[in-house]
């Protein structure tokens, strides 16, 4: 006989794929029992949970009609329930036995009435024990056969609760029974759990054993959902007319959607079942007669609904109905504002079943104000969620979404899954992210994260996004909204932020960054919620008290003077006055709820709400007390792991001492996780290795701000500084960095009774890592808070005795401010570096940090002087104003170096090591666009200095881009295209040798706007600007991925596009460069979309390069101020081709000389052919009107350009020889040869 422990196994009475029961022999208790244990050799401890629950809460109830628990044993890694065998077989299989399985007939209604009414004894007396069993359905109910008792069986989702909070779950995850769960288990229903929901899934299995058929069946999980929160069964009548018509109407008030309109009371069902079961066994029918006047709750219960929101809830499932259309899609933003405890999230929350009907997905996260410093907090919180979401999916399912995440995302994908790990569940590990520049590693993550967000947000499955607490919103999440909303690939989205609209003024980041989102023409609608109206707020309380509207308006006036209609406050004050027996139940002959209107006018008038919720929680043991307020120092959520570690217990005794807060609704639990704790210590356990620690959060700000205030003043620096420790003292090396922020907030807010220096110096270099995490987020003013404090905490003399941290915090703090556009700060503390640091290359990263800022505050010309300077540091000097023949010295001096070296084996020259010689080439590559803006001469001498480097020192990836701009002053200012083509195939080639594809957008950028031209069509370059502006965008190099999509257009242009097609082109690709705040190449862009507007539409002087895209009288000036000859060149050369392709001949002069001014500023680009061909026809218009001398000139000149020509239409005949060959036909034309023209 096979044995488990000392069981003896006598048969297998049910068996799954999760579960197996046996009948067994108990040597110890000398009687048969029942067995249930995993049928998994190492269940998981979702599993494992289950049964834990289920002892925990049964062990000492003995209730008849309830299985009675034996025992919770330890069997290798599992755990077995042991209970008394009651011999008793599931409903099912007795019906069936008893041949009821077909339609009811007379005598099977009366076994129906005798069956049911057994079922609800031992459910009342759960409900009494506070004991919700959450599973209620036939093959839960048992039968002994011959003694006809019922027994209610498998408590393992069953929680003592007095409601829970049912997350959102995939439909295939949800506890419970998908057939027979309440609408309100399925989390898209903005209801709590309570007892009521057995009384719903008592509904259905009434329905089933009357009818023989579920009310609902579906293949589909989410269908199923749906036809719970939505649809209307058949009424059992249609499918038998026998069944009498109350008693169908007894099930349908089961099996109500809102549990305020089930019954409320197990002895109003009792009642109503037994006078139909009287009628019916005495006259076989039953009358029709007004259900539940026996059904008066006498405990407390405020509905769920809401009062007086209907127009505003009408507005929110309208934009989602918007946002969900499968042709009209485009995303929204909706704000909902009000003061708080207004009923924000329960109006977002009735958005849920809408979502259910288009198979979409909402997600949420919370900010909190306790850690506004950490970036991005509620939106990862809201993806976290989405990805368990997603992770619950069937597995076809899954490689869908798989698929499409590592296609979109593609080998930057570890960017992402550094802040939200749970992705890599779901696309496997990912090789490491390139490292980038801050202001590119800032673009590279919000343009990846909006990728992410486009994958969830589909025609089939629309997904609502729902940020609380925006009021509290880091600046990095801020920013991330606006660019989600300006992002126009992204439909099927519905942005929902909630906020306290009376903390938040017109200067508040948050409003300045709405009114960002207005100006973009992204749709913004608004939701401020006002408080409930006397009349709304009369009829909640009305409904809690059964009372008319007339009775119960007394009792409102003084809620109303206290809470002054805010929603949460008002249901607060109620449960408070009911606990203080101000409202209690009369059981005398009234049977009524009563009021002590006195004393409830008394309490009305003293105190606010959070003094309320204080002398709620004074009301709870000390241990308690303690933890809450600890717990308001962590966070509005929090977990149990770090809450036993600042209260200094082990998780069972802390979980013990929190119970009493959960079982009064003022903490919630996250998860069923917290079931595993919530019994005595069981050292008896298996070894659980994915054991999870509960999560749990506030019930409302307000909760957490009230345990907050219990704090003494004078005490609260100390509590967050001895948590802080217990934290740091508590986490592993490797887990420091997961918790940093957590654990820097708490030891920050009391850094001023830190003392010793050595503790004070690691306080500092934790900040240093903080500041350091935030700013990699690009949050970057918690990064300067954390730089700022670290500082703080250094020494007088630490540039001598803290060096290496005291820079380290000085160059952070420097660049964070300039991140942030502190550039005063951003100054103050460069020039603090440069003045203690010990050494030049120390220097380096603030000099940089400084060009940076410089650039990004447009002073182009003080940023190359700076530049210029360093390099003077670094042994580099070059002329301010270098002559034509220094230039050419330098050039000359540059290619005498290679004249013994093959050029397509410089790619194996040994690589470049030296920190001084890698810091030249740094700053001499952030000087190249600014010299090819500014100063054109200088940019020979950058270039070729950072080839004469390389070829001495070695090479880096800076080669690739020192390679590729060589090439390109080779082929525009040598006419050495056959050279110049192979450095740009080297630098191509030195890209991939580093995998530096953070630089193949600044490589691509010369390469195809300067080189490739000279040898092949211009169309051919097209395909790769292209990919070098998707490139730069994921890389996060933005200003040379938007040089080369506007080289994609003007390429496009001179290729011969179709205007019409190339201007939308235009005007989309210039959104995305002005989305992207590419200022200065969103107006490059309109130059030529301007020249393009005015050959398609009829311009009054279409010469002008003014119009609805850009406007010359503004920027000529700018320009000319400046000196960038390149935005003048392009100006210039659109406004002569716009007058002689329109015959205005003199004015087409007049900007060719003025084009040749400035033509430097093009050098290698595409732009000089051009030039030169429209120079010549503009020439050759004027010889037949000019003097004998003028027209000598004009064809000496115009010979010199039909020679450059030819020789360009020898590399590149497909882009020069129709040029050579017009020029010269017109030039023998207007000689008078028209055979040979």
């Amino acid at each position: 006989m096979q044995k488990i422990l000392n069981y003896e196994l006598l048969e297998e009475i049910y068996g799954s794929d999760r579960t197996i029961v046996y009948r067994a022999y108990s040597e110890s208790y000398k009687k048969l029992v029942i067995l249930k244990l995993p049928n998994h050799p190492y269940p998981n401890f979702h599993s494992l949970t289950k049964y834990r629950n289920a002892y925990t809460l049964l062990k000492n109830l003995n209730i008849p009609g309830v299985v009675k628990m034996l025992a919770l044993e330890k069997f290798e890694q599992r755990l077995m329930l042991v209970m008394e065998d009651f011999g008793g077989i599931s409903l099912p299989e007795y019906l069936s036995q008893e041949n009821l399985s077909k339609h009811p007939n007379s005598a099977n209604i009366n076994q129906f009435f005798k069956i049911a009414l057994q079922i609800i004894n031992p459910l009342e007396k759960l409900h009494q024990n506070r004991i919700i069993h959450k599973d209620i359905k036939p093959q839960n109910i048992i039968i002994n056969p011959q003694k006809k008792q019922i027994q209610l069986i498998d408590f393992s989702t069953t929680t003592k609760l007095p409601k829970e909070t049912a997350e959102i779950r995939n439909p295939n995850t949800l506890e419970g029974t998908l057939a027979y769960i309440s609408p309100e288990q399925t989390g898209r229903m903005n209801r709590g759990i309570d007892y009521r929901s057995d009384f719903y899934s008592l509904g259905i299995t009434f329905y089933e054993l009357l009818t023989r058929q579920l009310p609902f069946t579906s293949e589909d999980p989410m269908e199923l959902v749906h036809f719970h929160i939505a649809r209307q069964p058949q009424p059992l009548i249609e499918l038998n007319p026998q069944i009498p018509e109350t008693l169908n109407s007894i099930v349908f008030k089961l099996i109500a959607k809102m549990p305020e309109a089930r019954y409320q009371t197990v002895v109003g069902l009792r009642h109503d079942l037994e006078k139909c079961q009287y009628e019916w066994e005495n006259t076989n029918k039953v009358t029709v007669f007004d259900l539940g006047k026996k059904d008066i709750s006498k405990h407390l219960i405020i509905p769920e609904k809401l009062y007086g929101r209907e127009q505003e809830v009408e507005v929110l499932l309208t934009a989602f109905e918007r946002v969900s259309h499968r042709e009209k899609s485009q995303s929204e933003l909706m704000l909902v504002g009000g003061y708080s405890g207004i009923g924000k999230s329960a109006l977002v929350n009735e958005v849920h079943k809408p979502i259910v009907e288009k198979r979409g997905y909402f997600i949420e996260g919370k900010f909190d104000q306790f850690q506004r410093d950490i970036p991005f907090s509620a939106w990862l919180n809201a993806f976290q969620e989405l990805i368990k979401q997603i992770l619950s999916e069937p597995e076809e399912k899954l490689q869908v979404f798989a698929c499409k995440l590592q296609e979109i995302l593609g080998e930057e994908a570890q960017v992402i899954i550094d802040v939200i790990p749970e992705l890599e569940l779901l696309i496997g590990q990912q090789p490491a992210a390139t490292e980038l520049s801050p202001t590119a590693g800032e673009n590279r993550f919000n343009l990846l994260f909006l990728k992410f967000i486009s994958v969830f947000a589909q025609a089939d499955h629309p997904l609502v996004i729902f940020l609380d607490d925006l009021q509290w919103a880091d600046l990095a999440s801020l920013k991330l909204m606006k660019l989600v909303m300006e992002k126009i690939e992204i439909n099927y989205l519905l942005l929902i932020g909630a906020y306290r609209d009376n903390e938040v003024n017109p200067g508040h980041p948050l409003i300045l960054t709405l009114e960002e989102i207005k100006k973009t023409g992204a749709i913004v609608n608004q939701i401020i919620l006002s408080p409930l109206s006397r009349s709304a707020l009369n009829n909640l309380v009305a409904d809690t008290i059964n009372y008319s509207p007339e009775e119960s308006l007394l009792l409102t006036e003084q809620i109303y003077r206290k809470t002054e209609g805010n929603p949460f406050f008002s249901s607060q004050f109620i449960k408070s006055l009911y606990k203080e027996g101000l409202i209690f139940y009369s059981q005398d002959q009234e049977e009524k709820w009563l009021l002590n209107l006195a004393e409830i006018k008394i309490l009305a008038a003293t105190g606010d709400v959070v003094e309320l919720m204080a002398t709620e929680i004074q009301k709870l043991p000390l241990a308690t007390q303690e933890l809450l307020k600890l717990a308001a120092c962590i966070s509005n959520q929090f977990d149990l792991e770090t809450l036993s570690i600042v209260y200094e217990k082990s998780l069972d005794e802390t979980a013990l001492y929190l119970w009493n807060s959960l079982s009064e609704g003022l903490i919630l639990p996250a998860d069923e996780t917290y079931k595993f704790y919530q019994g005595e210590k069981d050292d008896n356990l298996p070894e659980i290795k994915d054991k999870k620690t509960p999560i749990y959060h506030f019930l409302h700000d307000r909760v957490q701000q009230a345990a907050y205030s219990l704090i003494p003043e004078q005490k609260k620096q100390e509590t967050h500084l001895k948590i802080g420790r217990l934290l740091l003292n508590n986490t592993g090396e490797e887990k420091i960095e997961e918790k940093i922020f957590e654990i820097v907030n708490q030891l920050n807010y009391g850094v001023e009774l830190i003392r010793g220096k050595d503790i004070k110096e690691n306080l500092a270099s934790l900040n240093l890592r903080a500041g350091i995490k935030a700013k990699v987020s690009t949050a970057y003013q918690a990064a300067i808070s954390y730089f700022q404090i670290g500082i703080n905490l250094l020494t007088e003399n630490s540039w001598s005795t803290q060096y290496q941290l005291t820079l380290a915090l000085y160059e952070a703090a420097a660049e964070a401010n300039y991140l942030y556009g502190e550039f005063k700060e951003m100054e103050k503390l460069v020039d603090i570096v440069l003045e203690k640091s010990h050494k030049l290359l120390d220097k380096m990263k603030v000099y940089e940090i400084k060009i940076q800022a410089y650039i990004g505050m447009t002073k182009m010309p003080e940023a190359l002087t700076i530049g210029l300077s360093v390099l003077s540091l670094l042994g580099i000097s070059f002329p301010t104003n270098p002559t034509q023949s220094y230039i050419q010295e330098y050039l000359q001096i540059t290619q005498g170096n290679f004249r013994e070296k093959n050029i397509s084996e410089l790619i194996n020259l040994p690589l470049l090591e030296q920190p001084e010689k890698l810091a030249s080439m740094r700053i001499l590559s952030s000087l190249i666009s600014i010299a090819f803006f500014c100063n054109p001469a200088l940019l020979p001498l950058i270039v070729c200095e950072q080839i004469n480097l390389s070829l001495d020192s070695g090479i880096s990836p800076f080669f690739a881009v020192s390679c590729a701009f060589y090439g390109l002053l080779l082929c525009g200012l040598e006419q050495d295209i056959d050279t110049g083509y192979k450095f740009g195939k080297l630098a191509c080639e030195v890209l991939e040798k580093f995998h530096s594809k953070d630089k193949k957008a600044q490589v691509f950028d010369p390469v195809y706007d300067g080189i490739e031209h000279w040898k092949n069509h211009i169309r051919d370059t097209l395909p790769h600007l292209l990919e070098a502006y998707k490139v730069g965008l994921e890389t996060g190099d933005l200003e040379y991925g938007t040089y080369c999509i506007i080289f994609h257009s003007i390429h496009s242009y001179f290729a011969g596009v179709p205007l019409d097609k190339l201007e939308l082109e235009i005007e989309n690709y210039s959104n995305s460069i002005k989305q992207l705040k590419q200022d200065n190449n969103y107006y490059y862009s309109k130059i030529f979309h301007q020249a393009i507007l005015n050959l398609l539409e009829d311009a009054e002087n279409p010469e002008l390069l003014s119009g609805s895209a850009f406007n010359e009288e503004k920027f000529i000036p700018f320009y000319e101020n400046i000196n960038d000859q390149y935005a003048l060149f392009q100006i210039y050369l659109n406004k002569l081709i716009l007058s002689y392709l329109l015959g205005n001949f003199q004015k087409a002069k007049h900007y060719e000389v003025l084009g040749l001014e400035y033509i430097d500023g093009v050098t290698g680009l595409f732009f000089i052919p051009v030039y030169y061909f429209y120079s010549s026809l503009t020439k050759l218009a004027f010889y037949p009107s000019a003097t004998v001398d003028e027209q000598k000139q004009i064809l000496e000149q115009v010979t010199a350009n039909a020679e450059k020509m030819k020789f360009w239409a020898q590399h590149a005949p497909a882009n020069h020889s129709h040029k050579y060959y017009l020029i010269e036909a017109e030039k023998h034309r207007i000689l008078g040869d028209k055979i040979t023209a």
